[in-house]
């Protein structure tokens, strides 16, 4: 079914705005806020960032705090949940194609469609989740079993799987590593020539929303917050400087596997037309490309996540450089819980979401403080991690963000300690210690 006309598309783009900025509203309103974020955070040294220092624990006595069980990988409830997902996406399919039938008033379509898209989306990016646990081998105990089916959900989403899966790969091994880390690498103070605190609200607003929408196409083929090459780099290169010539021929399966989808895309366009494609695939895409920087820009990103240079990175280090959030019981359903769980995963990346959160709660005890968990509203947390974590600095090997170049440049010391929730409960028990002491 083609679209009805430019005005018809140029509505359903309004709506499909609309509706995004209804959901970070709501987002924000319906989780109540925290005003403690608002507030100057204490750097006494008694509640200090818990990753100042070497954690005292192992990766061996991490391990063994969690059940041996959650560390199996049962092909039936992998592919039981792959099923779940695309059950789901084949269904919502078939209902939007209804929208347009004729016995529907044309009103009620500019309404249905942004439900559609919002809800694919969401299907979509679950999908995206389990190609991206078979890349860590998480799905299956069998790596061709793995590979098939994350070069198949992945293709299907635009993503070179084994161009992506390498990389990745990188990022788990070198997390919160200046020099090696593959993404959401900070930029120092050296690359600004204005202050890049200087920005206005609409500014940032407008900024957040490229990073939204385009910023995974970006690190795709431009390896946009990517760590720096000598040369420009990609994820469609066999000769790309983030791979290595023995796994050329993998980026090349994967160029091969898009090529086929983008055939089928094109089909389709031929067959029902492209505005159709736009509508029940395009759209959808674009919610995916949302989720996946909001998700991935959080886990990463935020005050008191420090990142490290030289001999003060060692991987627990890095791995533990990384915040569990929470979007909601359904969200996290439809996610596979990578976002609530994420800690754990840096830690076991091999272990399945489907009991990932059963670790979490066996690894948060142990932890202590050195496990980030933040109950920040989503929407709040993205404005103030985009519009403060803006650089650090050039020297140092323990850094945490700054927001402006009139920061002191000698000091990395953090703008925030830790997760609000976590901050004032170190304060808490430190008046607690200090009220019973003088009793």
């Amino acid at each position: 079914r083609r679209v009805h006309g430019g005005t018809s598309r140029r509505c359903c783009a309004c709506v499909c705005v609309c509706s995004l900025l209804s959901f970070v509203l709501l987002e924000t309103m319906g989780r109540g806020g925290d005003d403690s974020i608002h507030q100057k955070p204490s750097l006494d040294s008694e509640v200090e960032p818990a990753l100042l220092r070497d954690p005292p624990f192992s990766v061996k006595q991490l391990r063994d705090a969690i059940p041996a069980h959650c560390f199996v990988r049962s092909n039936f409830k992998s592919f039981c949940w792959l099923a779940h997902d695309v059950v789901l996406i084949i269904a919502s399919f078939y209902l939007a194609s209804f929208i347009d039938h004729s016995s529907v008033p044309s009103f009620l379509r500019y309404v249905l469609w942004p439900i559609y898209w919002f809800i694919q989306g969401l299907f979509f990016t679950g999908l995206w989740v389990v190609a991206h646990e078979c890349g860590h081998r998480g799905f299956s105990a069998s790596d061709a079993v793995n590979d098939g089916v994350g070069l198949v959900a992945h293709s299907f989403l635009l993503v070179p799987y084994h161009s992506w899966r390498i990389s990745h790969a990188k990022h788990h091994k070198y997390t919160a590593n200046m020099e090696l880390d593959e993404v959401f690498v900070p930029g120092t103070r050296s690359a600004f020539t204005s202050d890049p605190s200087d920005k206005t609200p609409l500014g940032n607003l407008i900024a957040i929303t490229f990073m939204l929408t385009i910023g995974w196409p970006a690190y795709l083929l431009r390896n946009v917050t990517g760590r720096p090459y000598p040369r420009p780099a990609n994820h469609f290169s066999p000769s790309s400087p983030i791979f290595l010539p023995s796994e050329a021929s993998y980026v090349v399966i994967s160029n091969i596997a898009l090529f086929i989808m983008f055939i089928s895309l094109g089909s389709c366009a031929y067959l029902v037309g492209v505005g159709a494609v736009v509508k029940f695939y395009g759209i959808p895409y674009l919610w995916v490309n949302f989720w996946l920087v909001l998700i991935t820009f959080l886990q990463h990103t935020d005050l008191y996540v420090p990142h490290f240079r030289g001999a003060d990175w060692n991987w627990l280090r890095g791995a533990l450089c990384t915040v569990d959030r929470s979007y909601g019981s359904i969200l996290n359903h439809l996610f596979h819980h990578i976002s609530d769980t994420h800690v754990c995963h840096h830690l076991f990346s091999k272990i399945p979401h489907y009991h990932a959160q059963e670790a979490t709660e066996a690894l948060k005890p142990f932890l202590g403080r050195y496990y980030l968990q933040d109950e920040t509203p989503i929407a709040v947390a993205l404005w103030r991690a985009f519009c403060n974590c803006r650089f650090v600095e050039d020297v140092g090997s323990i850094l945490f963000y700054k927001r402006s170049l009139n920061d002191e440049t000698n000091q990395n010391k953090p703008q925030m300690c830790g997760p609000p929730t976590q901050q004032h409960s170190a304060v808490s028990v430190r008046k607690s210690g200090k009220s019973n002491k003088s009793n």
